[in-house]
Formats: structure tokens, C-alpha cells, sequence
């Protein structure tokens, strides 16, 4: 099973044993994983002459439409990677200030993430 199934279950195991900071780890992961996919705008269809029905639209039942990027299952461990490290470096910040509560909780939302980084 590839990353992205394997947080997507672990999020339904994490909201049914109600695990706030698992939720959130888990909604976080996924959600940077599909903004990762998101289509650059110039990639999009180019628009019809501004003689058409909408200036600058696009005519026709999808036409607009354009597939999202695949990523590679090592873009997506990346990515993971990322989000933890990202937790990392603002538990460390929280540290300094003597959130020590907010910190903890950040380091195990990263910890989390990276057991899925290891496990196949």
C-alpha cells in the first residue's frame, strides 16, 4: 500500500479513538499532498476570443477540465518529511518561549509522521 492510503486509514483510525493531534497531523499531511498535485494555471486550457458567449472563457462542457499532477510516492514522502520537519523546527520555537505543552504536541504529531516514512 502507497502513503497516501496508509494516512488516509490511519485518519480513520485517529478520528474513531479521537486523537486530536493524530487527526490533525494526519488531515495536514494529506491536505499538503494535494495541494501538491494542483494544476499550474498556465497549464489550463487557453481561453476562447473575446468574441465568444464569456470573454476570455472556455466553451464547452469540460473543457476547462485538466488532470491533476501525479506525484511520485517519493514526492509524496517528501512531502511528509516536510510536515514533520515543519513541526519540528515550530516546536523548537515553542520551546523558546515556554510553550513546552504546544511543543510536546507538535513533536508527536512529527514522530507520527514519520512513522509512516519508515514503514514500507
Amino acid at each position: 500500500m502507497t502513503l497516501r492510503p496508509r494516512l488516509r486509514a490511519a485518519l480513520t483510525a485517529a478520528m474513531k479513538s479521537r486523537d486530536a493531534a493524530a487527526v490533525a497531523a494526519l488531515r495536514s499531511a494529506l491536505a499538503a499532498i494535494d495541494n501538491a498535485e494542483a494544476v499550474d494555471p498556465a497549464q489550463g486550457p487557453a481561453p476562447a476570443p473575446a468574441g465568444g458567449p464569456v470573454a476570455k472563457s472556455v466553451a464547452g462542457v469540460g473543457a476547462a477540465e485538466v488532470p491533476r499532477r501525479e506525484l511520485t510516492a517519493e514526492e509524496e514522502a517528501a512531502i511528509v518529511a516536510g510536515e514533520a520537519a515543519e513541526r519540528r523546527a515550530a516546536a523548537t520555537e515553542y520551546e523558546r518561549l515556554g510553550r513546552t505543552e504546544d511543543a510536546a504536541r507538535l513533536r508527536s504529531e512529527a514522530d507520527l509522521l514519520d512513522t509512516f516514512l519508515e514503514a514500507p
